[in-house]
């Protein structure tokens, strides 16, 4: 029994002595730059009520949720994503407000996968939301802070890969397709599945001009190219024209910033998420399978709480950000280890004294029994 106590459930695991001193240093880092873009510290509750992440609000599955009941028999669930709660959040406390919020956070969210493949179900995610502002350059605001929080973390080869959902919404929108196909296309196209895409719009009897253009946006990622190549593809749908052009005027905001060697765009990249609106984000470097950044515009979720307003934000997935630190053997500077002061039980009065003057003067000491 006593050794069984000693583990951690599936999924989740224990961060302590250099580790976490490293993991710490990186989350102030972090959040030094996010704060000064102006953005000011939150904190929400670690379980809300079910609804704040319901099938409505377009986030986790309830499958996939961490799900329990209070004395009162409502149904309450571990956050499994910041998004939501900050929306709420926004809507109640700020809702006669009419100039942009910022928010910025740190904490863990809960996922029950069943198949983790590596990964866990807790982890640390560090992010930013920016609400009331539906501009283009709020959307280069929030690109320019994921890269600058990425290098103040050490980073320094990585990309963020920009799209716009809107410009595949436009197509299906087009093509006539049922949000129920749209929703499973999604799945298809987000994850480069050409040949269950092509097999779901055969059987939707989907016209072949539409069918041609959906399955060909799994290929419009790379460069500005990428933009011209979906532009030309997509003639004539003036919703996804107009997705294009967003993020054109986009990247020109974020040449002002400095900032374009490390943007690439994706008109194919979609995200489980369905509160996405516009614009959306994904950074990726090596050495960590997924993306470690997340993000992008959801300007209809806030009004699913009442208060009508657009909104966008990221999340930094801290758990791989460190891994891919370490892998890439990036140090990370945790600053002078604590002195060791030790004492003999005579001279204890005279060590406590010294311990005292050196933390006073800002330094960690250890104060122990000598050997």
């Amino acid at each position: 029994m006593g050794k069984k106590l000693v583990h951690t459930p599936e999924g989740v695991r224990d961060i302590y002595g250099e580790e976490y001193a490293r993991k710490l240093a990186v989350e102030n880092r972090m959040m030094e730059t996010v704060r000064a873009y102006g953005y000011e510290d939150i904190q929400t509750p670690t379980f809300e009520f079910f609804d704040v992440f319901s099938r409505e609000v377009g986030t986790t599955p309830s499958r996939e949720l961490y799900k329990f009941f209070d004395k009162e028999g409502n149904t309450l669930v571990l956050r499994p994503d910041f998004t939501p709660s900050m929306a709420r959040c926004a809507a109640k406390y700020f809702m006669e407000e009419d100039v942009p919020i910022r928010f910025c956070y740190l904490g863990n969210t809960f996922t029950n996968t069943s198949s983790l493949q590596g990964k866990l179900k807790e982890v640390t995610q560090m992010g930013a939301e920016l609400i009331g502002d539906g501009t283009v350059e709020a959307d280069a605001e929030m690109a320019a802070l994921v890269i600058e929080s990425l290098l103040a973390a050490g980073l320094r080869d990585f990309q963020l890969s920009i799209g716009n959902v809107e410009y595949f919404k436009g197509i299906c929108a087009a093509a006539g397709l049922d949000e129920e196909t749209e929703l499973e296309l999604r799945e298809y196209i987000s994850g480069k599945n050409y040949f269950g895409a092509e097999e779901l719009l055969l059987g939707k009897d989907v016209e072949a001009e539409y069918r041609n253009i959906l399955l060909k946006v799994t290929d419009l990622f790379g460069s500005t190219d990428a933009l011209a190549q979906a532009k030309r593809l997509a003639e004539g749908i003036g919703r996804s024209g107009q997705a294009v052009e967003r993020l054109e005027k986009l990247y020109e905001v974020l040449c002002l910033y400095g900032v374009e060697k490390y943007i690439s765009f994706d008109l194919g990249m979609l995200s489980k998420y369905n509160y996405y609106t516009g614009v959306i984000y994904k950074a990726y470097t090596y050495g960590v399978g997924d993306a470690l950044v997340k993000g992008g515009r959801y300007d209809t979720l806030l009004g699913r709480f009442g208060k009508e307003a657009a909104a966008i934000g990221f999340v930094v997935v801290m758990d791989d950000l460190m891994a891919a630190l370490r892998r890439q053997n990036i140090p990370v500077e945790t600053g002078e280890p604590a002195k060791v002061v030790e004492y003999t039980p005579e001279r204890y009065a005279q060590a406590l004294q010294y311990a005292k003057e050196l933390r006073r003067a800002g330094q960690k000491v250890v104060l122990r029994p000598a050997r």
